[in-house]
């Protein structure tokens, strides 16, 4: 890899994190690390919008994170954003503003997708572990439940309660008593029963927290010698002796205890509520702390897609595999879909590279629907994308891969809205002209062929002959320029004459 620096940024939503790793030999080592407590997840309305007020903390705090940014290539650094920019309804609008200030693009990634992260990273931070290990991270939003073995995540879900929201839920003038503090433990347990009896099963033989409320905790467990014996990390007993302080002095303000930091008092309750109910509910003694998680994981993955160990291709060989895809069709259409690709004009890097494996990755899956059923393969194949779990793609990475596996053939109106400016429409083109030059799905070589595109639209130039002896090739291309034409763009069909191919 030519780079010896690489960052991370971590829009989560208690705090925004930026991480900037030295790389030498395969291994990351801390250089740098920003931490800034912006509560995104105390802005959200109950109407799921977020308030001005938190979006002009984040924005503050990534103009700080760009300042230290300056300088770094746009393939040295990956921003991602969880739980608060998942469920906004006016993330959108916040992310639009943010990218312009940080100067790097955001990726909204799924809870799954967050938790794979959280594990690789805690797996890098921790010493190899024989067995399986059972990782569990309560966000300011939600919350990661993980088992793996060594760097390998097996079992991920992630649960909607967080620090942040569970405070402002069952906390919100800041008051703890009893009652209240058993409600917000019976809602968590709540949430992890739905998923505790096929951990359980799976099994695990180490427990480890990580991220803020896991490190709160810990530290002041230990600091406080709370836990038997004096020993290291969460037990049961010490979290038991921490509730109960917690209950009798009224509030997390009021809670005099060595080891609280001011920036987590007014999220403490609810994360020490959901992790009493993690205890309680997956049946635990004891789980070590971790550092790292999410912000180290995302370090990860990036050196790995830096070594062609991008997890995205992995991800798409598996959906190939179980939707039985034909290979040797996919690899007819991408090869030709690239070529075509390369005979339209450059796009600046990184787009360029960002078009170009996002077309690959469309074309080896753009018939897993017929897995479903072949009549409208097309729009089963985009809603499975859309839909699934697809480890290492973001929500926009799986939106446009969606969007071109449905563009792929029929009606291009049922596409919702997007820019004429876009790049996406080079990608569609290049995907319905090469499916439909591959319809037979055999070997037989396609005359040469010339692709422009034009002001607002593009042309094609194929042999005249070439098209005389295949008119169902000349009947759908003649479709074709009329299905350009019903959304606005031209599509010109030339004809090259006999003689122009003879010479």
């Amino acid at each position: 890899m030519g780079y010896e620096q690489i960052a991370a940024v971590d829009l989560g939503s208690n705090s925004f994190r930026l991480e900037v790793g030295r790389v030498v030999d395969d291994q990351i080592y801390s250089l740098d690390s920003l931490k800034e407590t912006v509560r995104l997840a105390s802005g959200l309305t109950r109407q799921k919008l977020l308030g001005e007020e938190a979006q002009q903390r984040g924005l503050d705090t990534l103009s700080r994170f760009a300042e230290r940014l300056r300088g770094f290539a746009p393939e040295t650094v990956r921003a991602v954003a969880t739980n608060t920019l998942r469920v906004a309804k006016n993330a959108e609008q916040f992310i639009w503003q943010a990218e312009a200030i940080l100067g790097f693009p955001i990726e909204v990634i799924g809870g799954r997708e967050e938790a794979r992260l959280i594990y690789i990273g805690v797996a890098h931070a921790m010493p190899p572990s024989r067995g399986k290990r059972l990782v569990v991270d309560i966000g300011g939003g939600s919350s990661e439940f993980v088992i793996g073995r060594k760097v390998e995540p097996l079992l991920m879900e992630s649960l909607f309660m967080g620090c942040v929201s569970y405070t402002l839920r069952f906390f919100p003038d800041g008051k703890i008593d009893k009652k209240r503090f058993a409600e917000a433990e019976i809602a968590a347990a709540r949430e992890i029963e739905a998923i505790a009896r096929d951990y359980k099963a799976f099994g695990w033989n180490e427990a480890v927290a990580s991220s803020g409320t896991a490190k709160a905790v810990a530290d002041i467990l230990e600091i406080n010698k709370l836990n038997p014996e004096g020993a290291p990390g969460i037990s049961r007993e010490g979290l038991d002796a921490l509730k109960a302080r917690l209950i009798r002095a009224g509030s997390s303000a009021a809670l005099k205890l060595e080891g609280l930091r001011a920036d987590r008092v007014p999220v403490f309750a609810g994360g020490v509520a959901i992790l009493s109910a993690v205890f309680s509910t997956l049946g635990l003694s004891r789980m070590n702390y971790a550092e790292g998680a999410l912000r180290l994981g995302v370090l990860y993955d990036l050196l790995g897609r830096f070594h062609q160990l991008d997890m995205r291709d992995s991800t798409v060989r598996q959906f190939m595999r179980r939707a039985q895809v034909d290979v040797k069709q996919a690899e007819r259409v991408e090869r030709t879909a690239l070529q075509l690709v390369d005979q339209l004009p450059p796009l600046e890097e990184p787009r360029r590279e960002n078009d170009l494996r996002t077309l690959r990755w469309a074309v080896m899956l753009h018939e897993i629907g017929i897995s479903i059923a072949h009549s409208g393969f097309h729009k089963h194949g985009a809603y499975i994308i859309g839909s699934a779990d697809m480890p290492g793609f973001s929500r926009k990475d799986q939106e446009r891969l969606s969007l071109l596996v449905l563009g792929q053939r029929g009606s291009l109106e049922k596409l919702p809205l997007i820019p004429s400016s876009d790049s996406l429409w080079r990608l569609i083109f290049c995907i319905r002209l090469a499916t439909l030059l591959h319809r037979s799905r055999d070997d037989h070589p396609l005359p040469p062929l010339q692709v422009k595109q034009l002001s607002s639209g593009f042309s094609i130039e194929l042999p005249a002959r070439w098209l005389q002896k295949n008119p169902l090739t000349a009947g759908a291309l003649a479709d074709e320029t009329s299905a350009w034409q019903r959304v606005g763009w031209q599509l010109k069909v030339r004809r090259r004459a006999a003689a122009m191919d003879d010479a």
